[in-house]
């Protein structure tokens, strides 16, 4: 393997994924692309933007000291870095590399532009509650697909630490440096790697990074038709989801996970999950014993708008205290 397809070094070898080189800052001459965007009501970027983020180390989102937002992804110009801040009623936005100009250009829909919260009607005091207190909250839109198709396929059927560690390891190990300044290195940003690299991926990489063959199976499915699923981020999100779908190993619940972010879709439910249905249960019938039959009870009246209700649960903080010990986490790299 050889050029833009090869892993780095050491990333094949045996052992341990490897520890990744600290990314290089852009080279001379590299400058950002800016835009100052004015959103025509309440936004904070930080709290649209915290769906994409994977864990505390995702090598592909950063928040930084100064409270900006930095986010890395493959865009359909190749590779970029975006770093967005808040500034008072502003929004200001700095990007590099190839996908620099396709970032800004999407910045509106990213941060909600396109999201309606007017359309969600709160009925129960808990959630017009956390509306009122959150009114810079609008549903992300990223425009792409496979860079959260391919984290929620590692979810499945997991903890959320194991998901988050395979995909940290395997984004450094496979993934390429951030374009971008000496900023974006400091804060050990990578770009997720190009399906045809995902593909490339050996088995015992996947075993190494806690992936079962399973879940590597679906990847590789996924990556193999990328073009195809790209294409429903476009789709109305129904559409988008049956897309998806088409996919051996892929379910509701990772097509909802999915589109919620590629598509802002706010109706799309995430059934299947191990934790939302008690939470919802909870937050609005005191049931934290609530199954996905009696959540999709509970958010009927929210017809539309189901994700943008239980965005606002989990924002509000009523979730259920723990009586049991949570989900055992797997070491399948240990056997």
């Amino acid at each position: 393997m050889a050029g833009r397809y090869a892993p780095r070094a050491g990333a094949l070898a045996g052992g341990r994924l490897p520890h990744p080189a600290r990314p290089a800052p852009a080279r001379p001459g590299s400058s950002a692309r800016t835009r100052t965007w004015t959103p025509p009501w309440p936004l904070e970027p930080a709290l649209t933007l915290a769906p994409l983020r994977r864990g505390p180390a995702d090598p592909t989102f950063r928040t930084a000291p100064d409270g900006a937002v930095w986010r890395t992804c493959r865009t359909p110009d190749g590779p970029g870095t975006l770093r967005v801040a808040a500034r008072g009623a502003d929004v200001e936005a700095q990007a590099w590399g190839a996908g620099a100009a396709w970032l800004l250009d999407t910045l509106p829909d990213l941060l909600g532009g396109r999201d309606d919260p007017e359309a969600f009607t709160p009925r129960h005091r808990l959630l017009a509650l956390t509306r009122h207190r959150r009114p810079g909250l609008r549903l992300v839109r990223t425009g792409l697909v496979m860079e959260s198709l391919i984290p929620s396929i590692l979810e499945q059927k997991v903890t959320t630490d194991e998901a988050y560690r395979a995909w940290r390891l395997l984004v450094r190990a496979y993934g390429e440096p951030a374009p971008g300044p000496a900023a974006a290195a400091d804060l050990r940003l990578y770009v997720v790697p190009e399906p045809r690299t995902w593909a490339l991926v050996p088995s015992w990489e996947w075993h190494r990074a806690g992936v079962d063959g399973k879940r590597s199976a679906t990847v590789l499915r996924a990556v193999r038709v990328a073009g195809r699923l790209e294409e429903a981020a476009a789709m109305e999100p129904e559409a988008a989801r049956r897309r998806l779908e088409l996919v051996p190993g892929i379910g509701p619940w990772t097509s909802a996970e999915t589109v919620q972010r590629s598509n802002g879709a706010p109706d799309a439910v995430s059934v299947g999950d191990y934790h939302l249905p008690g939470i919802v249960g909870h937050a609005l019938a005191g049931n934290r014993d609530a199954d996905d039959t009696e959540m999709l009870r509970l958010l009927e009246p929210y017809a539309g708008q189901r994700h943008r209700a239980a965005r606002l649960i989990l924002l509000s903080g009523r979730t259920p205290p723990r009586r049991a010990p949570r989900m055992t986490p797997g070491d399948i790299a240990a056997l």
